[in-house]
């Protein structure tokens, strides 16, 4: 494999290959469990290139494969994308920002049988408690998004949340500040809006 090899170049000729692998094959989502796993162990590679094909063949993956990548990879991946989010590398967090907006469609166009909220929720549990403003930045993102999901009830979820959300209102990034306080404000609007939100969990927080 490749991908496991001490000399870089070859992790990374390895990665380009799984990638191609993967634009060629008709029935790609067949072969996911064969092919994801050596990219996704190379988002912790020493070496920021090898990082960034990792990234680059990834999103090739996704891309080819769309809605069925989320059934059985999406914890993976989204902590995967976590890692990239805040990688110390500007290229590499610049393709993690591309796969991010890949990830967010292929999600917005899946059905509830193909994305799990449920689990979804743990994942942003652990990292929303993250104070790194990328990881930040990559949350309120994510929560903006499957909020604006018809099918995708957020404020089901609020509790669960959105203490994270406030203490994202004193970052000390301004746009973080600001997307923090415009998901608040549409979840406030919401709740307005509801006749069966549970104020208990909320209140608590408050």
């Amino acid at each position: 494999d490749f991908c496991l090899s001490m000399n870089a170049n070859y992790r990374k000729g390895g990665l380009i290959g799984i990638a191609a692998t993967a634009i060629g094959l008709h029935t790609t989502q067949e072969y996911l469990e064969l092919l994801l796993p050596s990219v996704l162990q190379c988002f912790d590679d020493p070496e920021s290139r090898v990082r960034y094909y990792a990234c680059e063949s990834l999103y090739n993956i996704a891309k080819v494969t769309r809605v069925a990548i989320l059934a059985q990879f999406f914890h993976p991946i989204f902590e995967g994308l976590c890692k990239l989010y805040a990688d110390p590398d500007v290229d590499v967090k610049n393709g993690a920002t591309l796969f991010d907006r890949l990830m967010k469609d292929i999600v917005t166009e899946s059905s509830p049988k193909t994305f799990s909220v449920n689990q979804f929720i743990p994942l942003l549990q652990i990292y929303i408690k993250r104070t790194n403003p990328y990881i930040r930045q990559l949350l309120v993102g994510w929560i903006i998004v499957l909020n604006s999901v018809p099918d995708i009830s957020m404020i089901d979820y609020l509790p669960e949340f959105l203490d994270g959300l406030f203490n994202m209102l004193s970052d000390s990034n301004r746009e973080i500040r600001q997307a923090a306080d415009s998901a608040l404000s549409e979840f406030l609007r919401e709740v307005h809006l509801s006749s069966v939100v549970e104020f208990g969990p909320i209140l608590s927080i408050l």
